[in-house]
């Protein structure tokens, strides 16, 4: 049983309705959790507490997940709930709320917490003097805007009146330990009786396979090939790890976590530059395994640059680091890796202990998985581009793409997880038509999604934009996108090759050229979902959008832009971005 909504003409008065929305709001979470509502008044019926994430990934919905259960294991009533769902006068009516969020690109908002921050921080937001809150934030300090929306967050419900529970954590990309051991400390706080402190439970997915980023799975790569033509100025390259009986699952929509090994020419090089061998130990490890697996080297850390810096006397480097120019730092840098910047120092001035000191972890690299389980069987697929590039006569690559296509041959093994990614799935309703925008390796969930499809005999109208540079050497999975139209799985399949004529060509193109149907699909009920870089194709996408909306809707650019936020609302327009 659920507590309806209350109708948008009840005869309320904004705080009248905002006071009902809360105590409709606390009563559905509290059957949701399988309490008594019959309770009589001063009954010990269990506190509610809203946990609310903001995720990108996934890892803030997890996150969530483990407060959920912790929290009921201390006696409360979870309410788990993205941000977006979050309209403000619900969240006017919540009196407990501990918010979990991720900070996407430089300093940005993670998709699904865009619109709650819209509204949160415009000068109509309600006050909040009656919530107690606390933020838990993800970052990477890697990046300039390190756990900034959980940041701004924090900052604006302390401005509107809300009372913090504990101070903030901002968590660097190992966060599991810091997060358990805050939400062990922050959870007992926010009850309002005495409770004992609880361990964060795992979620149910983590706690059946047991494999995560710190214990990956050693999978065995079944298939390594080539998609891309060799006339191709790309390495786009097809893989298949075989999940055996690792109990790993996984669905259309998901990332697949894979551990890398850095390149032995760079580990060697930095060995030698620091006047060390493999053997020399570092807090009792050996230095090369450490280098090769524990430690980045290929993208210098803030710790390090600024130790560089200081020790140099390196006249550019030190204007831009001591100006704070952002944008010249990261001209400066660019191609640069561990290797370039202790190479401006005297050899041997930085001895092993202190470089390593310097260095952050060696992380996974997240891929969009690209099957279906219901098609792959055992086999899990990703689609990938190879990073190459030649910079001070070093040939170099990306960590992880390389090391898959130059080291992980088909019978050799590398460690992997699955990143459950909730927000980016196939329609649950098979009959709903489906608009994809993936471009390159943008196509990856694409396929998946798909195939997907095609398992369950879904009905649902498919269209898909996809694109590269040349037809020729560049249409990945050519073959299956064919057969996929020719049986009607793909109703619609439009290509945009740039560099095929002389006008250069975009998928964003494409959609506008044919706006009138995609609005019509997206009137007829259609999610649409985009895949690939983010700081410029996804960006003309969502302009393209926009502006297709205002032509075909006949709309201003301000309805256009609230039909925008309304698909965003209804989980209609999801991206997978990077």
């Amino acid at each position: 049983m659920m507590i309806p909504h209350i109708p948008e003409d009840a005869p309320f008065n904004s705080d009248q309705r905002a006071w009902l929305s809360g105590f409709m709001a606390g009563l559905n979470s509290r059957l949701l959790a399988g309490e008594n509502t019959a309770s009589a008044p001063g009954s010990n019926a269990a506190q509610p507490i809203h946990i609310l994430y903001g995720t990108q990934t996934g890892n803030s919905e997890n996150l969530a997940m483990d407060a959920a259960a912790s929290a009921k294991a201390l006696g409360m009533a979870p309410d788990v709930r993205g941000l977006d769902d979050i309209e403000m006068d619900a969240l006017v009516a919540m009196r407990h709320v501990v918010i979990v969020t991720s900070t996407y690109g430089e300093g940005e908002m993670p998709d699904n917490a865009q619109l709650f921050w819209e509204a949160l921080s415009a000068d109509t937001a309600p006050r909040l003097e009656g919530m107690k809150f606390a933020v838990l934030a993800l970052g990477d300090t890697g990046y300039d805007g390190f756990c900034q929306a959980g940041k701004l967050i924090d900052t604006r419900l302390e401005q509107l009146g809300a009372t913090r529970i504990t101070a903030r954590l901002d968590c660097d990309i190992d966060f599991e330990d810091a997060a358990a051991a805050w939400f062990g400390e922050t959870l007992p706080l926010a009850a309002e009786k005495p409770v004992a402190s609880a361990a964060v439970a795992p979620t149910p997915s983590r706690e059946q396979t047991g494999w995560s980023r710190k214990t990956p799975y050693v999978s065995t790569m079944a298939i390594n090939r080539r998609l891309s033509g060799a006339a191709s100025t790309k390495e786009i390259r097809h893989f298949e790890f075989d999940l055996a009986d690792s109990g790993l699952v996984y669905e259309a929509g998901d990332a697949l976590g894979v551990m890398p090994v850095n390149d032995p020419a760079l580990v060697d090089l930095l060995i030698a530059r620091l006047g060390a061998s493999a053997e020399t130990e570092v807090g009792g490890a050996a230095l090369g395994p450490l280098l090769s697996t524990q430690y980045e080297i290929s993208t210098p850390s803030r710790d390090l640059i600024a130790e560089v810096e200081r020790r140099a006397g390196h006249e550019e480097l030190t204007h831009v680091v001591r100006n704070g120019d952002k944008e010249a730092l990261e001209a400066f840098l660019w191609s640069k890796d561990a290797l370039d910047l202790i190479s401006l120092i005297p050899e041997n001035s930085l001895n092993a202990a202190e470089f390593v000191g310097l260095l952050k972890p060696l992380q996974h690299r997240a891929y969009s998985i690209s099957s279906s389980p219901k098609e792959a069987g055992s086999h899990v697929h990703l689609t990938i581009a190879s990073v190459r590039y030649n910079a001070a006569n070093r040939d170099r690559g990306g960590v992880c793409s390389t090391y898959m296509a130059d080291r992980v041959a088909e019978g050799a093994s590398a460690g992997i997880f699955v990143s459950p990614n909730k927000a980016f799935r196939v329609p649950g309703n098979d009959d709903a038509p489906m608009i994809m925008v993936g471009p390159g390796t943008g196509i990856a969930p694409f396929r998946a999604f798909l195939q997907e499809r095609r398992a369950r005999g879904a009905k649902g109208r498919n269209w898909l934009f996809f694109g590269d540079q040349r037809r020729e050497s560049d249409f990945i999975y050519e073959d299956e996108l064919s057969t996929m139209s020719r049986d009607g799985l793909l109703t619609r399949l439009d290509l945009a090759f740039s560099r095929d004529q002389d006008a250069k060509i975009y998928v964003q193109t494409r959609m506008k050229e044919n706006g009138k149907a995609l609005f019509s699909w997206l009137e007829d009920g259609a999610s649409f979902y985009v895949c690939g870089d983010a700081s410029r194709m996804a960006r003309d996408v969502d302009a393209a959008l926009g502006e297709i909306i205002a032509e075909h809707g006949g709309m201003t650019a301000e309805k256009a832009a609230d039909y925008l936020a309304g698909l965003k609302r209804d989980k209609r327009y999801l991206r997978d971005v990077y």
